[in-house]
């Protein structure tokens, strides 16, 4: 069964897997030897290169077991453990972590060969300057010292300054060849690596990035406040955008600065998924011909509620109207960096934000003989959607094993045994669960820490989801966030798979995907061909989680 259909979840909810005992023999075809001295030890014996010339055949008996785990979903390929590291971790299950950046002071540096720059700021500041491009975008991207940061925002942008206290108070701003006003900017990549800083001083942060207009001319067309007054967030469209129809962005705003996530509450994770709930639910809405409850204010958690069954009873009746939009693009990107050679590692964006947008059913063809066309009369091509292979995946599945896979890999996470079969081991990979939602580790990881959330009932969409089930996967996904970085993730990139509004498909659940990127993990070949490298149990990396999120609790 799992052969056909290439996944590790098999009926009735059991999880499997491969294990590779190599054993093999290597021909010897090489024709010269090249055999010299390559050092020596700290006593000055020789050291040799001698192994490395073997004078017969090769016969490799036990060249290390490799567990192969085929991906939950097919179309994200395997995962590869090899034992002899994860049998290390197995042992070590608190080296699942990451050291904390260290600190980076560029005047603790300076003052060993200048004693001069001491008690003098100015003269630090000039060598500051005077680094070489890519030294000066390294501190930029890893300083911790907030006055050094200022000295290299001050090279790289012009500020008008306030003439009594010489501090920023804005940007000097001049017509580009369009005729639209931009910020003078003389080193774009420093700039922004900069803007990226948690140690940069908060008000240089508003000054470049973060008051509403200064990265252009986006419209703020959403907000929302708690009644404190200490979460803050602007929902911004991105009009010309790399995603054909365009996307919103809900952005926390320049007076609730957060770019940690352990700096995040609850009341802001909230914030940012209203404005998400509220213009997916509104757009659907106006398509439908429904009418909107309000204009220049945010709908109530009531009126939300309401809009959205009113839409459900309107996709699911026989009268409905054929929807524009049927499925939802959610996405965010935590964490930024950039290499002192100016790779962009990570992320495109100042502050913690969020993105979304609708997904178009079909879209008008191209051809060579047309510039827009129709294929067959009025057929149009159908558009792409990750949750659209999770459909297709999870009908196939059904079809062949008449089982609903979401139920199965329920049942497998609940009965799940460990990849090496230690009985003294972790056994759990569920990391986190109430009434709604569960978060666990994916028994094939594709980033090596991943985690993965869904609601316990058969909710495919957010369409689908009370606002009881909202404010679970809501709380549960601030808290994967919080479990990664208190692990040492800087960087995860979170995506959502959900089914299309008009979708019949009964088991298909909404799936939230965590992948952090870790240090010495750049993808390469292998991640290409979705054959994804990792070094523990997944068991052991749930275990580790749940470590983590006890310290989140213990912290309150």
């Amino acid at each position: 069964m799992t052969e056909e259909i290439n996944t590790c979840v098999v009926p009735p909810g059991q999880f499997v897997w491969a294990v590779h005992q190599p054993c093999y023999q290597v021909a010897n075809m090489r024709q010269h030897d090249f055999e010299t001295r390559i050092g020596c030890t700290a006593d000055g014996l020789p050291v040799s290169n001698h192994d490395n010339f073997p004078a017969d055949d090769l016969t490799l008996k036990n060249a290390g077991h490799v567990y192969e785990i085929r991906n939950s979903f097919p179309f994200r390929g395997a995962t590869f453990i090899a034992k002899h590291y994860a049998d290390y971790f197995a042992k070590n299950p608190h080296k699942i972590a990451l050291a904390p950046a260290p600190t980076l002071c560029f005047g603790e540096f300076a003052r060993k060969w200048d004693p001069k720059v001491k008690n003098n700021p100015s003269r630090l500041g000039a060598i500051i300057t005077d680094l070489p491009d890519t030294l000066k975008l390294a501190l930029a991207s890893n300083g911790t010292d907030p006055t050094e940061l200022a000295c290299i925002a001050d090279s790289c942008a012009q500020f008008k300054r306030d003439p009594k206290s010489n501090q920023p108070i804005s940007l000097v701003y001049k017509r580009n060849r369009h005729g639209r006003m931009r910020p003078i900017i003389k080193d774009k990549p420093l700039f922004e690596a900069l803007a990226n800083n948690y140690h940069l001083p908060d008000h240089y942060k508003n000054i470049m990035v973060l008051i509403p207009g200064v990265q252009g001319l986006s419209p703020i067309v959403g907000d929302w406040e708690d009644a404190s007054g200490q979460s803050h967030i602007f929902e911004y469209l991105r009009q010309n955008s790399y995603i054909p129809w365009g996307h919103y962005a809900a952005n926390m705003a320049h007076d609730a600065i957060r770019y940690h996530a352990q700096d995040l509450s609850t009341t802001d994770i909230k914030g940012m998924r209203h404005l998400y709930y509220q213009r997916t639910f509104i757009r659907l809405a106006e398509q439908l011909e429904l009418p909107v409850p309000a204009r220049r204010r945010r709908l109530s958690a009531n009126q939300l509620e309401v809009l959205r069954l009113t839409i459900r009873k309107q996709i699911t009746s026989t009268n409905s109207a054929t929807l524009t939009n049927s499925a939802t693009l959610w996405g965010w990107n935590y964490g930024f960096d950039l290499s002192p050679d100016n790779y962009r590692l990570h992320a495109s964006h100042q502050q913690i934000h969020q993105q979304y947008a609708l997904i178009p059913e079909s879209a008008a063809t191209k051809t060579k003989y047309n510039k827009y066309s129709t294929l067959n009369g009025n057929k149009r091509l159908p558009t792409f959607a990750c949750g659209d292979l999770v459909t297709e995946f999870t009908d196939q599945f059904y079809s062949k094993t008449k089982h609903r896979f979401f139920e199965c890999l329920v049942e497998a996470l609940y009965t799940n045994r460990r990849v090496d079969g230690n009985p003294k081991g972790p056994q759990s990979l569920i990391v986190f669960e109430d009434q709604k939602i569960i978060l666990f580790v994916p028994k094939a990881q594709t980033s090596q820490w991943e985690l993965q959330l869904m609601p316990l009932a058969p909710i495919g969409n957010i369409l689908e989801a009370d606002q009881e089930s909202r404010d679970a996967l809501d709380y549960a996904l601030l808290l994967a966030v919080k479990i990664l970085t208190k692990l040492g993730a800087r960087m995860i990139t979170c995506i959502e798979f959900s089914k299309r509004f008009n979708s019949q498909n009964a088991d298909q659940r909404l799936l939230y995907s965590f992948l952090p990127r870790l240090p010495q993990s750049p993808g390469a070949f292998s991640e290409t061909q979705l054959r994804w490298i990792n070094r523990h149990y997944p068991e052991d990396f749930a275990s580790a989680c749940k470590t983590a999120l006890s310290r989140l609790d213990s912290a309150g």
